[in-house]
């Protein structure tokens, strides 16, 4: 575990002279502490559904059908491991930790899937990514807002607040704070936090690591801030500085996971994993990285042709697919990668399950408040903010995801 902590907005030669801090304990879990605690998940699980079924069938069946859930997702593998950060236990990045009432709620939100329960239980999206600013200080190879990149902001603070609380009075589990650089907009995501509630969401940041000082990270965890995806798309420093187009840009890595941990925040790595970058030993160099970083998860994401990579053949093909689903299958339940991050990569349940996204469980506002299927979807169908947005959110579903539709 990395434990120094240094503040790159110090000269280079202060730095070295930066003191030590205790990280908070982030460990994986797996073997018998794992199914203890999994049988005290389950038994919470039993607990939710009592709260949202009289009939106690009902208990039953609503049991079996997150187990079903589960293996429509992942087929019939075995959980190994789970996160632990700061008292709670995670399985998957994008589901809260357990045990907690966003938990609870999240999953009172799947079970009324299988049966409608009382409206005030449930949440109405699973994820929902919001932009906060066009800004950043970056010039990435596959920058999905390459066009609208370092163009004037259009939504106010007070706008931006306005959507939050719309969200949140629908109920919403997790909300990341996109870009541009979010960083480049503290104060704003600062205000964001203090007005929203954030015991009833988690509230995430994805950064490049730009600007993330310890001083930051403390702050975004004192608003309420549950983590940050630190953007790192190559395990070598020079390859991913050529990438982000600045010789910093691991740098800044580096010191954002430091300061987030530190802070007490949450730390996931996201990686774009190009044609170029797919390989069974570039993806595994890439996750012994990650262990070191001591990160609870790495979200691989495929390049799509938006943005910058508009019009350009980036697509993967089977083969390079095949490689990464291979991976995402050994890294979260082979038993020799138990004390490796959490593995999360969305085109495996995808291409086998549909996007859930959409405006199905979740959905992406871009930096104009206009809502689209997820950030690499971009077809806007109206504006959150609109009094007829429940007619934009029913086009979003209509239209669905043009790449995995929901099935």
């Amino acid at each position: 575990m990395i434990t120094e902590v240094q503040d790159y907005t110090k000269p280079k030669a202060q730095v070295a002279e930066t003191k030590k801090a205790i990280i908070p304990k982030s460990y994986m879990v797996s073997g018998l502490r794992m199914r203890w605690v999994h049988f005290r998940l389950k038994l919470t699980l039993l607990k939710v559904a009592m709260v949202c079924y009289r009939n106690p069938l009902d208990w039953l069946r609503s049991l079996r059908y997150l187990v079903a859930l589960r293996k429509r997702f992942l087929g019939n593998y075995s959980l190994q491991k789970m996160t632990f950060f700061n008292g709670e236990y995670f399985m998957g990045l994008y589901t809260p930790g357990w045990n907690n009432d966003i938990y609870k709620r999240f999953i009172a939100s799947q079970l009324h899937d299988f049966k409608p329960i009382q409206k005030g239980l449930v949440n109405r999206f699973n994820t929902v990514f919001l932009s906060v600013t066009k800004k950043c200080a970056l010039q990435c190879e596959h920058c999905y807002e390459w066009e609208h990149l370092n163009k004037k902001d259009t939504l106010s603070d007070t706008e931006l607040i306005d959507i939050v609380e719309k969200l949140q009075g629908q109920g919403v589990s997790q909300i990341q704070f996109l870009g541009g650089e979010p960083l480049l907009q503290m104060e704003t995501l600062i205000k964001l936090l203090h007005r929203a509630d954030t015991k009833s969401t988690n509230f995430w940041v994805v950064t490049s690591g730009f600007k993330l000082t310890l001083e930051n990270a403390k702050r975004l965890k004192k608003a309420g801030l549950k983590g940050v995806i630190v953007s790192l798309d190559h395990y070598e420093e020079e390859e991913h500085n050529r990438f982000r187009h600045f010789k910093d840009a691991y740098y800044w890595v580096e010191q954002a996971l430091i300061n987030s941990q530190n802070a007490g925040l949450v730390t996931a790595l996201s990686l774009c994993a190009t044609k170029t970058f797919i390989s069974e030993a570039n993806l595994m160099s890439y996750m012994e990285l990650s262990k070191i970083f001591g990160v609870s998860f790495v979200q691989l994401l495929e390049p799509k042709a938006v943005g910058h990579y508009a019009q350009k053949e980036v697509s993967l093909d089977e083969g390079h697919i095949a490689i990464l689903e291979d991976f995402f299958l050994k890294m979260n339940f082979g038993p020799d990668y138990r004390d490796m991050p959490i593995l999360s990569y969305h085109g495996y349940y995808q291409r086998r399950q549909g996007c859930f996204s959409a405006g199905l469980k979740g959905m992406y506002i871009d930096s104009d408040g206009d809502m689209n299927a997820c950030p690499f979807c971009h077809k806007k169908t109206g504006k959150v903010l609109d009094v007829n947005y429940e007619n934009h959110l029913e086009v979003l579903k209509a239209e669905g995801c043009p790449t995995y539709p929901s099935t």
